[in-house]
């Protein structure tokens, strides 16, 4: 039986990849963003699946504005993935607050306010911070070094109160280097685009070095959407774990698919552990796909590659 979904940031990189598991399936979506560009939707969805998907104009911003969005869907289940990444928040810490922590208030107010049954929204490993410990989970202690970080971990917070007042269910999950066709911005996405770089043959610099968590969009999509429907009730928070490799074994993985790649890396580690304990998400549901590194970066270079041959790849994160 079809069910009613709003997908706050749909129009970007999870939310696309969201709003495809979804349709996908037959279930409705109604897509509430203040953004237009649509082509992130368009590299991952079918046209005639995207024919389905409904458009809101919403600033999550405004409590008012989410608010009629979720009634005019009727949508029984939320899932909030809209917000301001690393850069974005560094650069401007009051705005990055309003986007993060105040438009993630009015949503679960919207849906604590509605029929909603619960809200699975975005957190994210940074609020763990450069923690002590190959493999945290989640009930260590967060001591974030962004104000990104510090938005996400207020959002847990936020999110267990309006529990505990309103009776609001929800699950926060906290993924790390997410990759996949449609990952063009923020701290983590440099790896993604190295895959693109190396399909029109561009030399491309990684601009951060170590050993991340990387996690394939479309398992991270469906661990979205798992949680949406089938979560037990309460104020949840789920790490995700995926592969924890070393850069340079990355860089190697786009050479043996694309060996004439001119690919370089360097810079800082990311503040973030280099791998989450993900078995508490795992243990709860089990079916979640976990597709390895090397088959999620060939699926997404031969994506982009379908897309670059159709005169369809968008190639502006490279300029």
């Amino acid at each position: 039986m079809a069910r009613t979904y709003l997908v706050t940031g749909a129009l970007g990189c999870i939310g696309a990849w969201v709003t495809k598991t979804l349709v996908d399936r037959g279930d409705e979506v109604w897509v509430a963003d203040v953004d237009t560009d649509h082509r992130r939707l368009d590299a991952v969805i079918e046209p005639d699946n995207l024919a389905r998907v409904t458009y809101e104009d919403v600033d999550i911003t405004s409590g008012d504005g989410i608010r009629r969005a979720i009634d005019r869907a009727d949508a029984r289940h939320v899932i909030h993935l809209a917000g301001l990444q690393v850069p974005a928040c560094k650069a401007d810490p009051a705005a990055g607050s309003m986007v993060n922590v105040v438009g993630t208030v009015n949503v679960l107010q919207a849906a604590a306010d509605s029929d909603c049954e619960r809200v699975v929204y975005a957190s994210s490993a940074a609020v763990y911070g450069s923690a002590d410990g190959d493999a945290p989970d989640e009930k260590w202690p967060g001591t974030p070094e962004t104000h990104y970080g510090v938005f996400k971990q207020a959002n847990e917070g936020n999110a267990r109160v309006i529990h505990a007042d309103r009776g609001l269910d929800s699950v926060g999950i906290r993924p790390l280097t997410v990759y996949g066709v449609g990952r063009d911005q923020g701290l983590t996405s440099d790896p993604t685009r190295a895959m693109k770089a190396a399909v029109v043959g561009r030399p491309f610099a990684i601009g951060f070095s170590g050993t991340t968590d990387y996690q394939y969009v479309a398992d991270t999509a469906a661990a979205f959407v798992a949680c949406a429907d089938r979560a037990s009730p309460g104020a949840h928070v789920y790490n995700l774990h995926g592969a924890s490799v070393e850069m340079a074994d990355v860089v190697a993985l786009i050479r043996e698919l694309r060996p004439s790649a001119e690919i370089d890396f360097g810079g800082p580690t990311i503040p973030i552990p280099p791998a989450l304990d993900g078995s508490s998400i795992r243990a709860a549901f089990q079916d979640l796909p976990s597709t390895s590194l090397a088959d999620g970066i060939r699926q997404t270079i031969e994506r982009f590659q379908a897309l670059h041959d159709q005169g369809r790849l968008d190639t502006h994160d490279l300029d």
